[in-house]
């Protein structure tokens, strides 16, 4: 990881400076490998395609502070699943994408 290696100062400056290598930090080095900070555990978790695109789209349009909720670690769970939701393409469904994600979803609930 190599911070503030600015080649304004000429060519030599720029390749000593490419040539440093600067250790990073233990929450930079948890991130490159791939665990989150502090290592929390984690887990997987596969949805359909449309439940991904309706759940985005709700989390997108509602007030989490008008949520009904009992803990507000409640509220930071949404909030971190729609955080996590905006990784994947569903961010980039269309209007006639989560129509058609709502109608596929709904038919057949049983309840």
């Amino acid at each position: 990881m190599i911070k503030d290696c600015d080649s304004s100062f000429g060519d030599r400056w720029a390749v000593f400076c490419a040539s440093l290598w600067i250790p990073p930090t233990w929450q930079d080095a948890l991130m490159e490998m791939g665990v989150p900070w502090g290592s929390t555990p984690t887990v997987d978790l596969r949805l359909w395609r449309s439940d991904a695109i309706v759940l985005f789209d709700w989390l997108m349009s509602t007030d989490l502070n008008a949520v009904p909720i009992t803990h507000p670690a409640q509220k930071q769970a949404l909030a971190d699943l729609l955080a996590r939701s905006e990784e994947v393409d569903v961010i980039e469904s269309t209007e006639e994408e989560i129509a058609a994600a709502q109608e596929e979803v709904a038919k057949d609930m049983g309840w």
